[in-house]
């Protein structure tokens, strides 16, 4: 298994790219969009370029990275002798599914078909294909090429021969694979999740302010990043799609997103990508943090 395609050159997906190129795979990375393409490329080269400056890959090591990497904004054309696909398209159930149709349609009867979602059932996305038994989760944690675990999730019809290969796959990226079934939310965001919700109610109650209750478990539960600053970088609305996938799947009102969270949402504060969620990212609110430090 060396020729992989990955259909999305946003966080993950170019995060995805990078890993499995960076191992010596050849990789094709698809997105509609050229511009989001060339985006995705930015970001892997600025990446490695960190890696450089760290010592841990050489120059010559950062370019055979990127040469490994050819892009495309035809799926079909992307897909041509691969051996695995990787979806990390948005978190859209339509979209997944439609995205799903057509590479059962395309590729070849011996490709593996994995998807990056982080909380849609795999039973659902393979029951759209001709082939249940090669659709699997490969659930990457952000950001992809630092973050060691991968949640390998088992659909009702996902082979046994399909799961070990994508679990010895996972090993030679370098990551920790953890089998998990498939149930909303799977293990990682079935636990982080509400706890990220009940952060942000704590806040709507008014018990604390949003500093205060990073500092409280940051230092008090010894987490590396406060409960509303790591929702900012998953993204607010990626946080609401997953509770609602929850909510929907368990009908158990435990899952039901905050209204603030919901709120928030709807007035398009999405946390980092959008300059501004619990948080402010703006570039007025960067250029007064670098001030500050400046007169320290």
């Amino acid at each position: 298994m060396k020729n992989i395609a990955v259909i999305g050159a946003g966080t993950m997906g170019n995060g995805i790219a990078h890993t499995f190129a960076q191992s010596g795979f050849k990789v094709q990375l698809i997105d509609i969009s050229e511009e989001s393409l060339k985006k995705g490329l930015a970001t892997i080269s600025k990446n490695l370029d960190r890696m450089v400056a760290k010592e841990k890959i050489t120059e010559a090591q950062k370019q055979e990275t990127l040469d490994n990497i050819t892009t495309y904004t035809d799926t079909v054309e992307g897909v041509k002798n691969v051996n695995l696909v990787v979806e990390a398209a948005t978190e859209n159930i339509d979209l997944k599914l439609k995205i799903f149709k057509q590479l059962d349609a395309v590729c070849s009867q011996d490709t593996i078909l994995a998807t990056n979602t982080s909380s849609i059932s795999i039973t659902q996305i393979a029951a759209v294909t001709n082939r249940p038994s090669q659709v699997i989760g490969m659930h990457f944690m952000n950001p992809v090429p630092i973050m060691k675990l991968v949640e390998i999730i088992r659909g009702y019809s996902t082979s046994n021969d399909v799961t070990k290969t994508i679990m010895e796959l996972s090993k030679k990226l370098g990551k920790i694979p953890t089998e998990v079934n498939d149930y909303p939310g799977f293990v990682a965001n079935r636990i982080l999740m509400p706890m990220l919700n009940e952060s942000i109610e704590t806040l709507y109650n008014g018990v604390a302010g949003v500093e205060e209750i990073d500092t409280v478990m940051k230092l008090g539960m010894a987490h590396p990043m406060g409960p509303l600053q790591l929702a900012d970088f998953i993204g607010l609305d990626v946080c609401l799609s997953i509770l609602n996938v929850m909510y929907d799947g368990f009908k158990n009102p435990k899952y039901a997103p905050c209204p603030l969270l919901i709120n928030m949402v709807r007035a398009g504060k999405l946390g980092v990508k959008s300059g501004e969620g619990f948080y402010d990212y703006s570039e007025s609110r960067k250029a007064e943090n670098v001030a500050k430090q400046f007169l320290k």
